[in-house]
């Protein structure tokens, strides 16, 4: 995890969208991971999932103890700026790493 000193004033996602894309690449991933990837707590992270299924964005399930979590891919993107995307549109830009890390250009 990224130390908070080190962190931007802003980030251009806000927590929700931080939290479904770490659904979007493990949906059976952990409260205490999401909380740690976004670096906000577990509860805020509780918060959001509930936002977010709520929205009918995320479908919650119980596997075992754990839960697991299905992103509705077609559900449509809420601001009336982006509502023309789907949910999907979003996972497939940003919630698959990069292969091999991204390296700045060398100066010529």
């Amino acid at each position: 995890m990224t130390d908070a000193s080190n962190r931007p004033a802003w980030t251009f996602l806000a927590n929700h969208g931080h939290v479904l894309i770490c659904i979007g690449r493990d949906p059976e991933a952990r409260l205490r991971d999401i909380a740690a990837a976004v670096g906000i707590t577990e509860r805020a992270v509780f918060g959001i999932i509930d936002d977010l299924e709520a929205a009918g964005i995320v479908v919650r399930s119980k596997v075992g103890r754990r839960n697991r979590y299905a992103v509705v891919r077609s559900a449509p993107l809420r601001h009336p700026l982006e509502a023309h995307h789907s949910v999907g549109d979003l996972l497939d830009l940003l919630a698959t790493p990069p292969a091999e890390p991204v390296s700045p250009p060398r100066p010529r």
